[in-house]
């Protein structure tokens, strides 16, 4: 079994917030996350694949493959977008970086098995101090 992993940027707005909550309880568990006008990151996300390498290709996945799978399916989709409001994959869900991996990991884990690897894991930098990462 070999690993590979890809690295992908994208920026996008969000914010923390619950509609269900007051604003006063929004921002004492949130705090300035869950400011009304939204704040923003420059996400790294590593996508990390695994598989027998093909004796043919000396691949597990082609590369280029693999980043127009994550073009297509994940960065076309936040790219200078607001998760909260423009990105379908996450209408009704809590925008937090833990949610958005693993929301990520399950979008991408058919179209990497079409390529005959496993989607071993999804890890995504919201700042150069904060990661997430996601096993599935």
């Amino acid at each position: 079994m070999i690993y590979i992993t890809r690295r992908e940027r994208f920026n996008a707005a969000h914010k923390l917030f619950r509609e269900d909550w007051s604003d006063e309880k929004n921002l004492e568990i949130f705090g300035k996350c869950s400011n009304p006008n939204w704040h923003g990151h420059n996400y790294e996300l590593y996508v990390t694949v695994k598989g027998e390498i093909n004796p043919e290709t000396g691949f597990v996945v082609d590369l280029k493959e693999l980043k127009a799978i994550i073009t297509t399916y994940v960065t076309n989709e936040l790219d200078h977008k607001n998760i909260n409001l423009d990105v379908s994959f996450m209408k009704g869900k809590l925008a937090s970086t833990e949610i958005l991996a693993v929301t990520i990991f399950e979008r991408l884990k058919p179209y990497i098995e079409e390529q005959g690897a496993q989607l071993h894991s999804v890890r995504l930098f919201e700042t150069e101090n904060n990661s997430v990462e996601y096993f599935g």
